[in-house]
């Protein structure tokens, strides 16, 4: 088991491996963190706006395509809200938009849902019109 595999199962622990593998380019240990029915929402206004279903789902309509159009696409996890299985992440986005060349640099609160281990439901908040400033 690698370091980002590793760790209990209390709700904020499985969110921080989850942002861990998201950093790290490791798509198989944050499918790992996912439930199987998982439903993942990226918010309207967002290019890639909608709901995403199954692990796979999540990362091949995620973060798959946020690697297409941005380099250096991190979430940087700062402050952690955790109320049962309810874990809140106030955090930052920063990229850069391989088409545009500009610097994206966001702030973001991200609502997690963990039960048994896994991420169940994930949505996010950010400010979309930064998002689409560095993009076009």
């Amino acid at each position: 088991m690698g370091l980002i595999e590793a760790g209990g199962t209390a709700p904020a622990d499985v969110v921080r491996r989850q942002y861990l593998a998201s950093a790290a380019g490791d798509l198989e240990a944050l499918r790992a963190t996912l439930a199987p029915d998982v439903e993942w929402t990226e918010m309207a206004g967002f290019p890639l706006a909608g709901t995403y279903r199954t692990p796979l789902g999540v990362t091949t309509n995620v973060m798959e395509q946020l690697g297409k159009e941005w380099e250096n696409w991190v979430a940087h996890d700062d402050t952690y809200v955790v109320d049962g299985e309810n874990v809140v992440v106030l955090a930052r986005y920063t990229a850069n938009n391989l088409a545009t060349g500009k610097t994206l640099n966001a702030r973001v609160a991200h609502h997690f849902v963990v039960r048994a281990g896994l991420i169940v439901r994930f949505e996010q908040f950010v400010d979309t019109a930064l998002v689409l400033q560095a993009s076009s």
